[in-house]
């Protein structure tokens, strides 16, 4: 056991806690959007969270390249200097051709010495709200009206706070000469990166249709502003899994500083970038979900809901904690969140599971998060198929008596 697993268990513990009491009351009250876009004239449009993921994203792969200046003009390509005090599989930087594009403008690049912060300073700065955006760039994805509850609630500040602490405790189980800079930046954007999302919320436009019924298990009021409608569940896999898949790419070659690595992982990234595009201009559906299907939504939401505020913790803690006590908070959130519709999911979430178990086993990726990314895509379209068959069957059975 790490020297940090107290930290991390204690913060499993508290996070769960937290959420299983406070997620309930963020989904009972209204998701008000921002104001129409008639009524913000001369405030411009709203920029929603993929945007401001896309600006982090950009950012990061902008430092990663000056990381690669920095090590191959002050230390001639050697990233030992810091690799040293990192486990194996970090700073595989390539050494630059000086006829290549990327060399010839290093050679150019004035006082490179200047970039030393590139190196582990500016992702400890970046991370957090490279996670939290992409948290709630997915909820988007699956139901605007979640988002909107989520990102101006209390949970946003609390998932900071949990995410903040998980990330210090295994920058302190790393240390190396800038563990005390990580943990200064860090610090700074947890308290940056929850008014942001809240903003960028705030500016969220009115669309969808005041019909739809929200993730809370309730249907809106008459009366209400238009809410977005909730998502497939068909194409929220998808973009589950492409979310998923780009954040992979990122950690292996971006945050764990390995360059010499992205050519190997294009493809990948390329198709999770096109899967995320098509589905952005797919329309929501038209006809409202069946009661199986209409169930398993909900759950989705609630359980996205319930794994905001511990979900790095218990991330984590699978590592460098408790695993037993990780495992523990899973299932306390997965069940929370699926109470309500047990029964009639029952038949759906077996199929899921056992579709999720086969992928495992028999397509396993290369480390753990690729492994559990298949596995739980795999189950959710494989719970969306029966719960579409069941609702389908159901309906004809209605229709002919």
């Amino acid at each position: 056991m790490s020297t940090v697993a107290p930290l991390l268990d204690t913060a499993v513990a508290a996070s769960a806690v937290a959420a299983l009491v406070l997620v309930p009351r963020v989904l009972r009250r209204e998701a008000r959007p921002g104001p129409r876009p008639e009524a913000r004239r001369g405030h411009g449009r709203g920029v929603g969270p993929e945007a401001a993921l896309a600006v982090v994203v950009a950012l990061l792969c902008l430092n990663q390249l000056l990381v690669t200046v920095h090590v191959n003009r002050v230390h001639g390509g050697d990233p030992s200097f810091i690799a040293r005090h990192l486990p194996p599989g970090w700073f595989d930087v390539p050494r630059l051709d000086p006829a290549s594009f990327l060399g010839s403008l290093a050679a150019r690049f004035p006082a490179p010495e200047l970039l030393a912060p590139s190196v582990l300073r500016v992702p400890a700065l970046l991370e957090l709200p490279l996670v939290l955006l992409a948290f709630v760039s997915v909820v988007r994805r699956l139901d605007g009206a979640l988002y909107l509850r989520l990102a101006r609630s209390p949970l946003v500040p609390l998932a900071a706070v949990s995410y903040t602490a998980a990330f210090c405790a295994v920058e302190w189980d790393l240390r190396n000469p800038y563990t005390v800079d990580d943990l200064v930046l860090r610090v700074l954007s947890a308290a940056v990166t929850p008014p942001l999302i809240a903003w960028l919320a705030r500016r969220e436009p009115a669309t969808g249709r005041p019909d739809r019924p929200d993730h809370s298990g309730r249907p809106d009021r008459p009366g209400h502003p238009d809410r977005p409608a909730p998502r497939s569940l068909f194409l929220f896999a998808l973009d589950l899994w492409a979310y998923g898949q780009l954040m992979l790419v990122l950690y292996d070659t971006v945050l764990l500083y390995n360059l010499a690595r992205v050519g190997d992982r294009l493809l990948p990234a390329a198709a999770a970038a096109a899967v995320l595009t098509a589905t952005r201009f797919v329309p929501s559906r038209a006809a409202a979900p069946g009661p199986r299907t209409a169930a398993l939504a909900a759950t989705i939401g609630r359980a996205l809901a319930l794994f905001l505020v511990p979900a790095l913790a218990i991330r984590y803690a699978g590592s460098f904690g408790t695993p037993r006590l990780a495992a523990l908070a899973g299932l306390v959130v997965i069940g929370a969140a699926a109470r309500r519709d047990t029964l009639r999911l029952l038949l759906p979430a077996v199929a899921g599971a056992g579709v999720g178990y086969a992928l495992a086993v028999l397509a396993p990726g290369p480390y753990y998060e690729a492994t559990l990314l298949r596995s739980a895509t795999g189950a959710l379209l494989a719970a969306t198929a029966l719960c579409a068959l069941l609702d389908t069957t159901r309906a004809r059975l209605v229709v002919r008596s």
